[in-house]
């Protein structure tokens, strides 16, 4: 498979941007805060909670939303075990998948040898 092939072929619910920024993030730490992660990733409370939504659909993350003190509202977030493998595994096939098209010479602006010809 040609390595944009490879590309067209990531899974979605990773690649992603928005949450692809929030697994990388989860990914480093035990679990972080709804606020925690508005503020890392920039996203709009609306849309974050989108995101998160879709992300414990597929398993990814999971959400706890509790009380502080018995008013206060607070909901956490962690990446579970699917979702860690999920995004590790998406940042190294990103890396491949790179490092085929630098070696075809794409990168270089330089067209693969038998578009040459």
């Amino acid at each position: 498979m040609l390595p944009y092939q490879e590309l067209a072929q990531l899974n979605k619910l990773v690649h992603e941007p928005a949450r692809l920024s929030i697994l990388t993030a989860l990914s480093a730490c035990t679990m972080a805060e709804f606020l925690f992660l508005q503020e890392l990733t920039g996203l709009t409370k609306g849309n974050l909670s989108s995101h998160l939504a879709k992300l414990e659909d597929g398993g990814l993350i999971a959400i706890d939303k509790h009380f502080v003190r018995r008013k206060i509202p607070q909901t956490t977030i962690r990446i579970t075990a699917e979702g860690r493998a999920a995004v590790d595994n998406h940042w190294k096939r990103l890396a491949s998948i790179h490092e085929k098209i630098r070696k075809q010479g794409a990168h270089n602006g330089h067209p693969p040898a038998s578009f040459l010809e």
